[in-house]
């Protein structure tokens, strides 16, 4: 039997000539509503089961991606959250570190990750100093992930091998302007928070000491304290254990009070540089196109961590502080973060280095 369809009329050519049916045409009012109705059905459906994902989520372990070895303030920081997120969400969050590039080897992984809330990532300052070195990336820090919430900031300090007869922040200045090129310092690699601290340190008290670039801020951490390098800047996270066993000695810190875990240690205002202060922070993210709910949910459980008084007080001892916010306000940091580090980099003479 062949059909065919001609304004709204099926019209058959049956066997033995018989003659043709007809169809009435659908009314197109009524077509309309039907779509009307279905779009409807479709949007209540999809309001209903979009949240399930965040209900049942997570089903398995999740992956946190540290970019920085272990060691540094990173992986400090990666193993409290872990902990802490993983009983509230009731599956593990296990830490994993991926070093290399600056961070860049991590974040690139991270961001790449399937977007379904069982990978994430520690992002830190070096999320908003990448941009500004790398001509070409293989990923956007904007685009390419989804805020979570900041988690964490931590002022940087600026800490000498015992050896060096230098007590003070005045003093190291003077010594390093009266022997230029003689000191060095290390760093946690080229492009990091650490390096671009130093770098901005040299800008503003005018001396020269020699960049040595090591594998992560605890590489160069351990380097300082065996006499290889002079002097590093970095977190009172990763300078905190080692000052107190006297096996390298601060000199100042960089922030507008004295830390309360070294409170012998003047600022840098008090040593005689105003306008220094150096903050690092850390955030939670995940890949660019993960759930909004269960971003929604993270965020949640890491307001609730943070408000922990055993969290507080941890994180604490270690020298952190605890932080949290909205996805929102994270990514309008953010921003604001690559523009700000954009300009030390170009003072440094390091944009586009790669």
């Amino acid at each position: 039997m062949d059909e065919h369809l001609l304004n709204g009329r099926i019209l058959r050519n049956a066997e033995g000539g018989k003659g043709v049916q007809e169809r009435k045409p659908v009314d197109p009012g009524q077509a309309a509503q039907w779509t009307r109705m279905t779009a409807i059905a479709i949007l209540l459906i999809g309001a209903l089961v979009a949240p399930l994902s965040a209900q049942t989520y997570p089903t398995r372990p999740i992956r946190l991606i540290l970019p920085f070895p272990p060691g540094g303030p990173t992986d400090i920081l990666g193993r409290i959250l872990g902990a802490r997120l993983g009983e509230r969400l009731g599956q593990p969050v296990v830490p994993e570190n991926r070093p290399g590039a600056g961070g860049n080897v991590g974040l690139e992984f991270a961001a790449k990750a399937r977007p379904d809330g069982y990978t994430i990532n520690i992002g830190s300052a070096a999320l908003a100093i990448i941009p500004n070195l790398y001509r070409k990336l293989n990923y956007d820090p904007i685009k390419d992930f989804a805020p979570i919430s900041l988690i964490s900031k931590v002022p940087s300090v600026v800490v000498v091998h015992p050896s060096l007869p230098l007590k003070n922040l005045k003093e190291f200045v003077e010594y390093t302007k009266a022997n230029p090129g003689k000191l060095n310092y290390g760093s946690g690699g080229v492009g990091t928070p650490s390096q671009l601290t130093a770098e901005l340190f040299k800008i503003l008290a005018k001396i020269d000491i020699v960049h040595v670039a090591y594998k992560g801020s605890g590489p160069a951490l351990t380097a300082l304290v065996s006499g290889e390098v002079s002097m590093q800047v970095l977190t009172t996270v990763a300078a905190l254990p080692q000052v107190q066993a006297g096996k390298v000695r601060a000199l100042a810190v960089f922030s507008n009070e004295r830390h309360p875990l070294l409170p012998n240690v003047p600022t840098a205002k008090e040593a005689g540089i105003d306008n220094w202060e150096v903050i690092t922070w850390y955030a939670i993210l995940a890949p660019a196109g993960t759930p909004r709910d269960i971003v929604n949910r993270l965020n949640a459980e890491w307001i609730g961590v943070a408000a922990m008084p055993d969290t507080i007080e941890k994180m604490q001892k270690a020298g952190l502080e605890p932080l949290s916010g909205t996805p929102e306000q994270f990514s309008k940091f953010l921003k604001a973060e690559i523009a700000r580090w954009g300009k030390v980099a170009k003072d440094a003479n390091i944009v586009g280095i790669f």
